[in-house]
């Protein structure tokens, strides 16, 4: 049994309706996702504009089709919205205002004149520009989640396809007065790839939404709050188990007189040296290294692809640096320095806790040599390849 137009757009109302609630929910779970709130907001709007227009499609008025305009391309600049939202972090109220209100004035003067026909034809072309837009954002972001990420551009940019051949058709018709909704197979169609595809979608967003949520606590897990580096846990991680070769290299940093810093300045003042200093690594860190606290106000980076005699050029160089820093602590100018004790890689193979040990004792050479200095681990065990990879 065929479901006639009114029962399609009844199907469709609901459908977004109910995915309207999910995304509310999801939303009210993890507040921080507010792109899943402007999705539900622009699926609110659209559902409006189906309601009103299933009014229009009974009684064709030009109040009606008008009112169903304004909801329905409030309700996809929002969904767009959503989808910069979700690629960016940013909400673009402007551009959505924009977007909306000049795909209204479009759409809504001809239908204001009499040329419902022209209006129709405008609008779904309007409609599916804001799905390929919508499309395009989630397709930039798909580095982040490459599967779900491309099932739902593909489901964007085929339900924009059927809204392109609601707009070829009235356009072979050549009609631009209809005095009645439009009625045809492409609108059918396109009624049943909005439901089909709006399922899709809606699952693939709350599968995204729970994989971001996964991808944050692995994350947290990791990083160090005060200073956003890695922790010490995560550098076990990353490097624990791995051998370090001739090309590595661990430099471990420890911020002087630390305990001084903080019964001058108090312990924000502490932690924002701490923080001051953790940018210093940041900028000197190339995307192959690592850099973590370490704990408390030790700090350890691990160099890859360096030559002989570079890290300790690096290290130096952090080290003058952050002597050199003026840290503005309410007011107040502190002025710090650190020590650093170096661990070249070797020719044979070593393990990481070898190397990061070297670089401890050689950090603690530093100081008791009278610290803001930098000093080379003289003395590194290696270890063979076997031993090294399951050495802790």
């Amino acid at each position: 049994m065929m479901l006639d137009y009114n029962s399609l757009l009844t199907a469709l109302a609901v459908s977004a309706t109910c995915l309207a609630i999910t995304l509310l929910g999801s939303w009210f779970a993890r507040r921080t996702e507010t792109f899943l709130l402007a999705c539900a907001i622009g699926l609110v709007l659209l559902v409006s504009a189906i309601v009103t227009y299933g009014f229009y499609v009974d009684t064709v008025t030009r109040s009606l089709g008008i009112i169903s305009f304004i909801f329905v391309f409030s309700g996809f600049a929002m969904v767009w919205g959503a989808g910069y939202q979700f690629r960016t972090g940013l909400f673009p109220h402007f551009s959505v205002i924009g977007v909306a209100a000049l795909a209204m004035v479009v759409s809504i003067v001809p239908m204001a004149s009499g040329y419902d026909g022209l209006a129709f034809m405008i609008e779904n072309v309007a409609i599916a520009a804001f799905l390929l837009a919508t499309a395009h954002q989630y397709w930039q972001a798909r580095a982040e989640a490459a599967l779900p990420l491309m099932g739902i551009t593909v489901l964007y940019c085929l339900t924009a396809v059927s809204f392109l051949l609601c707009s070829a058709v009235l356009v072979y018709d050549g009609k631009l007065v209809l005095g009645v909704a439009p009625d045809n197979w492409a609108e059918d169609l396109s009624l049943a790839v909005c439901i089909a595809n709006m399922t899709g979608i809606g699952a693939l967003s709350l599968a995204l939404h729970q994989w971001r949520m996964a991808a944050r606590h692995r994350a947290d897990a990791s990083t160090d709050p005060l200073t956003g580096l890695l922790n010490r846990r995560a550098l076990f991680d990353r490097h624990g188990t791995g051998v370090m070769g001739a090309t590595t290299a661990v430099l471990v940093f420890d911020i002087d007189h630390f305990k001084s810093i903080n019964d001058s300045f108090g312990h924000a003042g502490g932690d924002r040296v701490l923080k001051v200093f953790a940018d210093e690594l940041t900028a000197n860190c190339r995307g192959s290294d690592t850099v973590a606290r370490h704990g408390g106000e030790e700090f350890a980076m691990v160099l890859q692809h360096v030559m002989p005699g570079r890290a300790e050029i690096v290290a130096e160089r952090i080290r003058k640096a952050f002597e050199a820093r003026e840290i503005d602590i309410d007011g107040e100018i502190a002025r710090c320095t650190v020590s650093v004790g170096v661990a070249a890689g070797r020719a044979k193979p070593v393990a990481f806790d070898l190397m990061l040990s070297a670089a401890d004792k050689a950090l603690y050479a530093a100081k008791r040599a009278g610290r803001n200095r930098v000093e080379l681990a003289s003395h590194l065990q290696a270890v063979p390849v076997d031993t090294a990879r399951t050495a802790s």
